[in-house]
Parts: C-alpha cells; structure tokens; sequence
C-alpha cells in the first residue's frame, strides 16, 4: 500500500512539474517527435507516403528548436462555453488553446516581442520555430513549422478554429502557403508585409472560401505594400475569401506592433463562430485538438465529406472536386477507387449542372486575377521591382484577353477592352508611364 502511495505521489510531482514547465515563457523547447501532420501536401500537390529523402537531408526533428508562449489558462481544463440549447442539456464542445505560430524570415525567432502583450492580455499561446528563414529550403521550412505546430498540439489542447499561422516577409508567404494547402488546421492567416495565392485544386480553393480568414498587413513605408493593397487583397477578396488588409501608418518593411495585431486577432476570432458552424456540418473541414489523422483515415473522411456534399444541389459541384481532390492527393489508396468510381458515374449522365458551376468559378477567378494584377502592374512599384513591370503587364493583357474571348460578363468584358488599351501603350513604353 505504501509502495503504491509513493508512486502516486512520485508521479502526481512529476505531472506538476512538467506542466509548471510548460506554463509561462520559453526561450527554447525543443521538439520530442516528428510531425504527424501531413507537411508534404504543403510541399507538392501529392500526399504520397514516401517522399524524396533530400527534401529532408540532414534534418532531424528532435533536434528543431522554439520559442513559446503557454498562457496560465494551460494549467486546467478549458472553460466549457456555455449550452447552444438548454432543451439538448448539453455542453458546447471543448475548443482548447487559441495559438499564433510565427515564421521569422531569418534565424531566430520572430514575433514575440510585439505579440507578448497581446498573448498574454487575451491568453493565447505563442510559438517561432528557429532556423525556418529564408535561407531554409522549403520543404524543410514547411517540415520544422509542421513539427513545432504538432508539438504543441500534443502538450496542449489547441483550438484549430483559432490557431493562426504567421509570418514576416518570406515567412509571410510560406505562413501563407501551409495554410492554403492544409486549412483543417487554422483559423486564419497573418501574412506581416507579405502575401500569398490560393493553390490551383478547386476543392482546396473552395475550403479556404468557406473557412479561413486572411489578415494581412503591411506598412505605408513597406515595398510589398502594392502587392498586398493592389493584388493579393483585393484578388482574395473578389474569390469571397473573408480577407482584411490593414495598412499602418509609418512602417515600413517590419513587424507592426501590439496594437495593430490586437485589432488583427479580434477580427480573425470574429470567424471562428462559423468555423465552428462548418465543422458541425462538415467535421472532416477541421482537424481537431486530439487529431492526427493517418493518410487512410484523412482520405476516408475527405472521401465521406465529399459523398454528403453531393445530396444537395447547391454543394454538388463542390462535393465533385473535393472528390477529385481525394484521387489526387492518395492516388495509391483505396478511397481514390472509390472517389473514382463515384466519379465516372457522375461523368456518365445527361444532364450535367455540375459543368455550369464549374465554368462560372473559373470565370470569377479569372476577371478577379486580371483586376487585381492589372491594378498592381499599373500602379506605383518599388525599385527592386520595376523590372518586374513587362511582364506584368503581358500576364495581365493575356487575362484581360481571356475574359473578353469569354463574352459572359457584359462588365468584365467592358472593363477588359478599356483596359487592353491602356496597358498595351504601358508595355510599349516599356511601362515607363503611368
């Protein structure tokens, strides 16, 4: 009896002990295992189980180091919201830990120093991994964001309805780019003087529509500002992505501070209600707390979201692509059969409404793509990006010329034969003028 009291004890101090560890600031925490999360999709348009070794030579995960930030409210259970309906008698689900993950665009960590305040004001936990800057190649970039964000959802219970990837500069844009690729796992987005664009897979597109929100920020002294005011933001807006682009007023091409990111993270929690409406719906549109789901079960369950969303007519084009999209992404597993299958006898009807909804789709992204990069190739460019102008330009009188071919859209077309004009006496003065 005594024996086990001491044992009780022993690891009722061990318990207390790590979890005191956990809690507050950390300058450096290094990662027990490899990611469980699948960081090769963000890398290729595969999630195949075996990718190439040198994506990866000389990286070891249990090696990778971070910075972290675990509010006091770790230390419990989450706080239960309250019931939706008395008349169920049932408590609202556990949503965890809110979490922004910061990509620094050098060496070390980035981030904390102008989010401290706001983490800890409003309990949110913080984390930037080390060595994942611009120097890094990508797929190891992507794999140490991977393995830090795995990592703290297994020591903590984290809220993927509220976890938000952030990044400055190029660590904006691969922030950008994980996020597009693997929305389950986010919230939103915090591109910090940086941008991103959407992948090309319909359903991804369609996913990032329906659940993320994109706050990116920039400064008025910053050089990416034209991209982001002229061409990131407004094209994602135009494709009805929930996006806010906040211009500060004296920076430059840095990191904002607390006050500009307070009023970022409240916008982005403005969403999370109908992140949590979506995944009640559809629960394969998010990855929760406890989830690490295998390649089989990530496809079994992508395979049956795509299955139910083809019983109303409103979500059947949607269904098909995110049947597509299965196939793609497993081509070796038994749920690319089945997504095939379904498929085919889809492609064998009549009547086709599915191709409707197709077209038009291409068509928004279309016209918003030639307005957003026919306003940003015309605008006021920074230096180091001058000599990028031409090219701009010939890309947005091939989309304009695109749209007019279309002939649907009466306005689109108007504007795109206005605009041809003009930017083909720009490309002929070599983009000189204004």
């Amino acid at each position: 009896m005594k024996l086990k009291l001491l044992i009780c004890c022993l690891l009722l101090t061990i318990l207390r002990t790590t979890q005191a560890e956990e809690i507050g600031y950390q300058q450096s925490v290094t990662v027990r295992e490899a990611t469980r999360l699948d960081w090769v999709f963000a890398v290729s348009n595969q999630s195949v189980a075996n990718p190439p070794a040198e994506w990866l030579e000389g990286y070891d995960s249990t090696k990778q180091r971070y910075e972290v930030f675990v509010p006091p409210a770790a230390k419990g259970t989450p706080t239960k919201p309250k019931p939706k309906s008395k008349a169920k008698g049932k408590e609202a689900e556990q949503y965890g830990l809110p979490l922004v993950l910061f990509i620094s665009a050098g060496d070390q960590p980035a981030g904390w120093s102008q989010l401290q305040a706001v983490c800890q004001q409003k309990g949110i936990a913080f984390a930037s991994p080390y060595g994942a800057g611009n120097n890094t190649s990508m797929p190891k970039r992507i794999r140490i964001v991977l393995d830090v964000l795995d990592e703290l959802r297994r020591r903590h219970r984290i809220d993927s309805d509220r976890t938000y990837l952030a990044g400055f500069s190029g660590g904006g844009r691969v922030a950008c780019g994980i996020t597009f690729a693997l929305p389950e796992l986010f919230g939103g987005v915090i591109p910090v003087c940086a941008s991103g664009d959407l992948r090309e897979e319909p359903w991804l597109r369609h996913r990032v529509i329906d659940r993320l929100s994109v706050a990116m920020i920039t400064g008025t002294g910053d050089f990416n500002r034209g991209e982001v005011e002229r061409f990131r933001g407004p094209m994602l807006t135009d494709m009805s992505v929930r996006t806010k682009v906040s211009t500060v007023e004296k920076l430059g091409h840095g990191i904002p501070d607390a006050k500009t990111f307070a009023e970022v993270i409240d916008w982005l929690d403005a969403g999370a209600a109908d992140r949590r409406k979506l995944a009640a719906k559809h629960p394969a549109s998010r990855i929760g707390p406890e989830a690490a789901p295998t390649r089989e079960e990530w496809a079994k369950s992508l395979l049956a979201e795509g299955r139910s969303r083809l019983n109303e007519p409103k979500t059947l084009y949607s269904g098909l692509m995110q049947l597509q999209g299965v196939m793609q992404r497993w081509p070796d597993l038994r749920a690319t059969d089945d997504a095939k299958q379904i498929l085919l006898d889809y492609e064998a009807r009549q009547e086709k409404p599915w191709e409707e909804d197709d077209v038009d789709e291409q068509r928004r992204f279309l016209i918003a793509r030639a307005r957003a990069l026919d306003a940003y190739a015309t605008g006021e460019l920074p230096p180091q990006y001058v000599n990028q102008r031409k090219e701009m330009l010939e890309a947005a009188i091939n989309l304009w010329t695109l749209v007019i071919q279309d002939g649907q859209d009466d306005k689109a077309v108007d504007d795109g034969q206005r605009r041809l004009l003009k930017l083909k006496a720009l490309l002929m003065s070599d983009g000189q003028e204004k």
